[in-house]
């Protein structure tokens, strides 16, 4: 964990949130990594990696969500296994221990995911930045262009908790039941099924008696939202706070935003649904609900 003096003082909104005070004090420290996460929709048309080469954070190393995944199946982007993970970070030099700042272009996005994914394999020190690229730029930081070469090739000894994953079966199980409430960060349109989605081949809609928390409803200038804004945006969905919760999204990916913040409010979710709408959404025999 960071200390909490006048020197390292995560974000008041999460303990899981560091500064860019912080991170230019410690850039150079030997065991903290800058992570740029930073992910776009295909339907996008922007190339993550390719603006990460025209300005990053100095010493940044891109994590790549497409590359780092399974590539034994046709979903986008689904978790890789330890071994691959393992190998992944520690070609970038991040090793067993070392503090992990992860951030993205936009503010708070895909680093939710990247930083979720850390902490799933086992790490203890994996951090977003507050305000991420966006605020670094703005307060007239340094920015360098181009790959950055890890300083050297590290071990990471990835442990998977499966048990924060929720599979299909189990989201399956909760939309049967009033065991778990099953949470979607998709735009209220795309939740209504009054917008296409963006990945070809699936229906619109939402998982039946699932609720729906635009995952901008959490975030204010690309940064999370203050606790009770939080708080508010979950309730007045109708979600109970008390009670377990599986997050959703188009892909897993914005689900984590959801993840965050729980997690910043003291509620930390039963899981995350890895294969959210890309897998339920082209299901034929799963249930579709619009409106």
């Amino acid at each position: 964990m960071l200390r909490t003096d006048n020197t390292s003082a995560p974000s008041p909104t999460s303990r899981w949130l560091v500064s860019t005070d912080w991170l230019a004090e410690h850039l150079r420290d030997a065991n903290v990594v800058a992570v740029d996460a930073s992910y776009f929709l295909p339907t996008q048309n922007r190339d993550a990696h390719a603006e990460y080469r025209s300005g990053h954070i100095p010493g940044a190393v891109f994590f790549d969500i497409e590359a780092v995944s399974d590539h034994s199946t046709d979903l986008p982007h689904m978790l890789p296994g330890p071994t691959q993970f393992g190998a992944a970070v520690g070609a970038l030099g991040i090793g067993d221990g070392d503090t992990v700042v992860v951030y993205d272009s936009v503010g708070l996005l895909s680093a939710a995911r990247v930083w979720w994914t850390f902490r799933l394999f086992g790490s203890k020190s994996a951090y977003i930045l507050d305000g991420g690229l966006p605020k670094w730029k703005a307060e007239g930081r340094q920015i360098e262009a181009g790959d950055v070469r890890p300083r050297a090739t590290k071990t990471f000894t990835a442990q998977m908790n499966v048990a924060a994953v929720a599979t299909l079966d189990e989201v399956r199980l909760a939309q049967a039941s009033d065991s778990t409430q099953i949470v979607d960060a998709r735009s209220a349109e795309r939740f209504a099924g009054k917008m296409p989605e963006p990945r070809p081949g699936l229906r619109s809609g939402h998982i039946p008696r699932s609720f729906n928390v635009p995952y901008d409803r959490l975030l204010e200038n690309g940064r999370l939202a203050s606790r009770e804004r939080v708080v508010a945006a979950f309730t007045s969905a109708g979600v109970d706070l008390d009670q377990p919760i599986i997050t959703s999204c188009g892909s897993g990916v914005t689900a984590a935003i959801l993840t965050f913040a729980l997690e910043s409010i003291g509620k930390e979710p039963k899981g995350l649904y890895d294969g959210s709408w890309a897998e339920w959404g082209s299901r034929p025999d799963l249930p579709v609900e619009r409106g």
